[in-house]
C-alpha cells in the first residue's frame, strides 16, 4: 500500500490537484513537501497537529518535510475561516509567536526542517511585489475563491485579500529553492493551495510537476467540530495544557469517534487498529482504544516521561492515594479545579473548608467532616476539632481536599 492509500484509509484526504500525477511522482522519488503555520499565536494547538502528522507519515517514507512559519503572512492575517478581519499584531509579538512556534516545532518534529516566509518576502518592495507577482493574479479568479468570496457580504480589506498571493509566492520560493513539489493544508486553504500551483505555472511552465492536497476538516460523531472543549483549545504547550490535561482529553474520546481518531493521530497499524476496535465492541468498560490512543498522542508530543507522569496521576486520582503524587504533579492534576487562595497558618478543617469555599456554612463542612465526607492530600478526616498545617504536604504550596468521591478542590497557599 502506497502513502496515499493510506492516508485514504486513514480519511485524511479531502482534495488533490492531480491523484494520477502525484502517485506517479511518489513512486518514482522522494519528494521536499511543505505545510504551512501562521504564527497568531506563540503555541501549535491539536488543530495544527494533523496535518503535520500527515507529513511525518511522508518523513516515514523517506521524503523531506518543511514547516513554514508564516512571519510575513502572520503579519498579514489569513482570511478563511473567519467572518471579519482579524485583529492585527505587532511585529514584535508576530516575531516572538515565530521564535516560540520554531523551538516547539523543532521539538516536536526534529527531522522537519523549519523556515520562516518573513526572510523571503521582507525583501520584496511593493513595486517588485506588484509587477513581478500581482500581473500574475486575476482579481476575477482570486473572487471566486471561496477563502474571499465567503468574505465578500461582511467585507474584506486590501490586505486580507493579497494573502493568497503572498501564501502563493511561498510555494513558488520553495520550488525554486529547495525542489519542493506538494504543499499539505486544511480543507480551508484549498483556494490558497491551487493559486500557489496556477503562479508556479505561469513563472515556470505548465509541465512543473507541483501538486496540493488537502485534509478533511475533523468532525465528530455528533457533527461537532473536534478539538474544541469547555475549557477552550487543547495547546501542545505544556505550560498551557498540561500532558496530564492532554492525556485526560484523548482519553475521554467516544467510542463513537475513537477508531477514527487513532487512524489519523497514532502511526498504529491497520492489523492494531482493527484489534481495537473489536475490543470496544467486545470489552468496552475496558477503555483499551482510547488508553492507547492518550498514550500514543501524549508520547508523540509530550515524550515518555510526560507521559509516565500523566498515567501515574490518572492512577493515582483513580485510587484515591493523593500523597503519592509530587508537587509538580498535583499542579498538573488539579488545574482547572475549583481552587482559592489561603494563608500557611495552622488552620481548623470546618475553616478551611469555608475558606477553600468546599462548603458555604459551617454547618455543612461540620456534616461534611463527621459523615466522612472530607480527604486532606488522601486522608479522611472525622473529627471536626482537626487541625490542618498548609505547610506540611506538596512543599507547602498546596493542599488537595476531597469532598465524596470525585469532587475536588484545591487549596493554594500564599
Amino acid at each position: 500500500m502506497n502513502i496515499l492509500e493510506d492516508l485514504k484509509w486513514r480519511g485524511l484526504v479531502n482534495q488533490q490537484s492531480d491523484e494520477e500525477g502525484l502517485t506517479e511522482l511518489l513512486s518514482e522519488s522522494k519528494i521536499s513537501l511543505y505545510c504551512g503555520m501562521d504564527p497568531t499565536g506563540d503555541s501549535m494547538h491539536i488543530g495544527h497537529l494533523l496535518p503535520f502528522m500527515t507529513l511525518n507519515r511522508f518523513a516515514e517514507e523517506g521524503h523531506h518535510p518543511i514547516i513554514v512559519i508564516g512571519g510575513a503572512t502572520g503579519s498579514i492575517g489569513d482570511p478563511s475561516g473567519k467572518n471579519a478581519e482579524r485583529p492585527m499584531q505587532t511585529m514584535e509579538q508576530v516575531n516572538a509567536n515565530v521564535k516560540a512556534l520554531s523551538n516547539q516545532a523543532s521539538r516536536i518534529f526534529p527531522n522537519f526542517e523549519s523556515v520562516n516566509n518573513y526572510d523571503w518576502t521582507s525583501p520584496i518592495s511593493i513595486l517588485d511585489f506588484l509587477r513581478d507577482y500581482g500581473k500574475s493574479f486575476s482579481v476575477n479568479t482570486m473572487l471566486n475563491k471561496e477563502i474571499v468570496s465567503s468574505r465578500l457580504e461582511s467585507g474584506i480589506s486590501f490586505t486580507e485579500f493579497t494573502y493568497q498571493i503572498l501564501q502563493s509566492l511561498d510555494f513558488l520560493t520553495l520550488y525554486r529553492n529547495k525542489n519542493v513539489q506538494l504543499q499539505v493544508g486544511g480543507a480551508d486553504q484549498w483556494g490558497n493551495l491551487t493559486a500557489g500551483l496556477d503562479l508556479i505555472h505561469k513563472k515556470e511552465g505548465s509541465d512543473a510537476k507541483v501538486y496540493a492536497l488537502t485534509i478533511p476538516l475533523l468532525l465528530k460523531s455528533d457533527g461537532q467540530k473536534f478539538g474544541k472543549t469547555a475549557g477552550g483549545a487543547i495547546w501542545l504547550d505544556a505550560a498551557k495544557t498540561s500532558p496530564y490535561e492532554f492525556y485526560q482529553f484523548w482519553f475521554n474520546q467516544d467510542d463513537a469517534d475513537v477508531v477514527n481518531l487513532l487512524k489519523k493521530f497514532t502511526f498504529l497499524s491497520r492489523e492494531e487498529i482493527a484489534d481495537l476496535e473489536e475490543k470496544i465492541k467486545t470489552q468496552p468498560e475496558k477503555r483499551e482504544a482510547q488508553k492507547t490512543l492518550a498514550e500514543e498522542v501524549t508520547k508523540f508530543v509530550h515524550g515518555k516521561e510526560a507521559l509516565e507522569t500523566a498515567k501515574k496521576i490518572t492512577d493515582v486520582l483513580f485510587s484515591g492515594e493523593i500523597q503519592e503524587l509530587t508537587t509538580d504533579e498535583v499542579s498538573q492534576a488539579f488545574n482547572g479545579v475549583p481552587s482559592a487562595e489561603i494563608s500557611s497558618d495552622v488552620i481548623n478543617i470546618v475553616d478551611l473548608l469555608i475558606e477553600a469555599k468546599v462548603d458555604s456554612s459551617k454547618r455543612q463542612a461540620r456534616e461534611d467532616v463527621q459523615n466522612g465526607a472530607i480527604r486532606i492530600n488522601g486522608e479522611k478526616i472525622t473529627e471536626t476539632t482537626a487541625e490542618i498545617d498548609p505547610k506540611s504536604s506538596f512543599d507547602g504550596k498546596y493542599i488537595v481536599i476531597r469532598r465524596g468521591k470525585k469532587k475536588y478542590f484545591l487549596a493554594t497557599i500564599k
